[in-house]
């Protein structure tokens, strides 16, 4: 006999946002305010349009290619997307070049371990 799906299927979104170190306790402060508790943040370095900075030393002038950024991951609602990248952005943006990334993705199901709870239930 086939096991047949039985749970709905529910409109997820995976929230990537490469941000600047200083801004991780202004946004997650913004995103509890909208009801957005959960993330992973991790430590990364990167570059972009930036393309990495000079900084003076003693010995001289030298480049660092890569600079120290922080990448949050949360899981929301579809409905939740919009309120987070709002959050996201009210703290991360000075308009300069270096404030960052957001990269939405879709998510087909969540499953927390410790219940076995799927969907909404497990975010």
């Amino acid at each position: 006999m086939q096991r047949m799906l039985t749970h709905m299927v529910i409109k997820m979104k995976k929230i990537e946002a490469i941000i600047k170190p200083g801004h991780l306790d202004g946004i997650r402060i913004a995103l509890q305010e909208k009801g957005i508790i959960g993330m992973t943040v991790t430590e990364v370095q990167g570059r972009g349009q930036q393309k990495g900075i000079s900084l003076q030393w003693r010995a001289g002038e030298y480049r660092v290619e890569f600079l120290e950024k922080l990448k949050l991951d949360l899981v929301v609602n579809d409905e939740d997307v919009e309120p987070a990248i709002a959050a996201i952005m009210s703290i991360a943006k000075t308009g300069k070049i270096g404030d960052g990334k957001i990269f939405i993705y879709p998510v087909e199901d969540v499953v927390r371990i410790s219940t076995g709870e799927r969907g909404k239930e497990a975010i």
